[in-house]
């Protein structure tokens, strides 16, 4: 357990936490110190002896983040790429992929990010195959029983969003694991809403790919982000570009490298990334479980305040344990109005439309969704702050 006094220094140790009331953790959290002052002083460093000598410097620091990265998902530092965004990791990792083919299917659960569903369907179109949508459970979870109905000699991907952006629904991604393992079936996981929030093990999991952003529950910069590939799944992954860095000519010949850093270009963030590299060992530091049990606490407290609003519905999925994202709407108000009326106050939540997540939305006749997304930065006190603001909203 983190004692109410770490957590008092975790919180003095956030710029910006005392400029408002921070509920969009799943869209971008706050920085740590630490993680602003590695910016800083890289952006001195690159200022002082030039961009390309400073990430020569700190290779070793890169190398480090890989290492940290790797233990906070229980895998090997050569399976970890250093990406931009979690959509240039899923994007990267899915156009590697063998090309659909005429008849070919491709599995995706209800709350599949937009996204990711938006490339697959593409893809699908063009080469005269399926995206199918999984059976869910009358919670919304996924059907791993239906999954593994479904299952046949065409699947070609199963796709699973473990923790929806609508909700503190916490999908059963190891479940799923077991069946597209003895299918043989390659398994993608996005973990945008999961790295920093709940305990990541892809050995567990039995994924082939798994991507998330680092800006979300890790802590980390804009424009950071983690994407693992297993080993063994490596080779059957031809990217759709490469450059000298992914790829360096050796006796003529382009050398793919061995490892998931073929996946990275010799182009990069540095600064940003030596941020996200001390937002992981943070992560590692305090312990992913603790961490996200506060965040579940300060969520649950939130979704039985809220109740007791009239004006307000809940739309949070999963009859088991959530996560800390509370999806609601007040009555006669549009979802992102909503959230641009409490940033005026200095209250900042995210609202999603249907582009975010279409298959669930629509299943649900819902338009659009306001979601409030707790962290350990957060108290009780938050929580009823916001409900007060809706209350005086009604």
């Amino acid at each position: 357990m983190i004692s109410p006094q770490k957590l008092a220094q975790l919180r003095a140790q956030t710029p910006g936490l005392d400029k408002g009331l921070h509920l969009n953790h799943a869209g971008a959290s706050l920085l740590p110190q630490a993680a602003l002052q590695a910016i800083h002083a890289h952006l001195d460093l690159e200022a002082q002896v030039g961009p390309m000598e400073a990430a020569l410097l700190v290779a070793d620091k890169l190398q480090a983040l890989r290492e940290d990265a790797a233990r906070l998902i229980n895998a090997s530092s050569d399976e970890i790429a250093l990406m931009t965004s979690g959509s240039s990791g899923f994007g990267s990792a899915f156009a590697a992929m063998p090309r659909l083919q005429q008849g070919d299917r491709i599995l995706v659960g209800r709350q599949e990010w937009g996204g990711n569903l938006a490339n697959y369907q593409r893809a699908a179109q063009l080469a005269g195959a399926t995206v199918e949508t999984i059976p869910s459970h009358g919670d919304g979870s996924v059907d791993v029983q239906a999954l593994a109905q479904m299952m046949d000699k065409r699947v070609r991907l199963v796709s699973l969003t473990w923790l929806p952006a609508n909700g503190g629904l916490i999908n059963d991604a190891a479940a799923v694991g077991k069946i597209t393992a003895a299918a043989g079936v390659p398994y993608l996981i996005d973990a945008a809403q999961a790295l920093g929030q709940v305990p990541v093990d892809v050995q567990a999991l039995q994924c082939d790919v798994l991507k998330s952003a680092g800006r979300k529950h890790l802590r980390g910069p804009r424009g950071t982000a983690l994407l693992y590939v297993r080993k063994s799944f490596l080779n059957k992954l031809e990217p759709a570009w490469v450059d000298v860095s992914s790829a360096p000519i050796a006796e003529d010949q382009a050398q793919l490298r061995h490892d998931a850093r073929r996946f990275e270009t010799s182009e990069a963030a540095v600064a940003l990334q030596l941020g996200l590299a001390e937002s992981v060992k943070l992560a590692l530091e305090l312990g992913v479980a603790d961490l996200g049990s506060i965040s579940a606490a300060l969520a649950t407290a939130c979704r039985a305040r809220l109740a007791r609003i009239p004006a307000i519905s809940l739309h949070d999925l999963g009859e088991g344990p959530q996560s800390g994202i509370v999806s609601f709407n007040l009555r006669g108000h549009d979802a992102m109005a909503l959230k641009n009326s409490l940033a005026q106050q200095r209250i900042f939540i995210g609202a999603n439309g249907v582009s975010y997540t279409p298959l669930d939305v629509q299943a649900r006749g819902l338009h659009s969704i306001a979601r409030a997304s707790f962290s350990y930065l957060n108290t009780l006190d938050d929580v009823e702050q916001l409900a007060g603001a809706l209350e005086g909203m009604v």
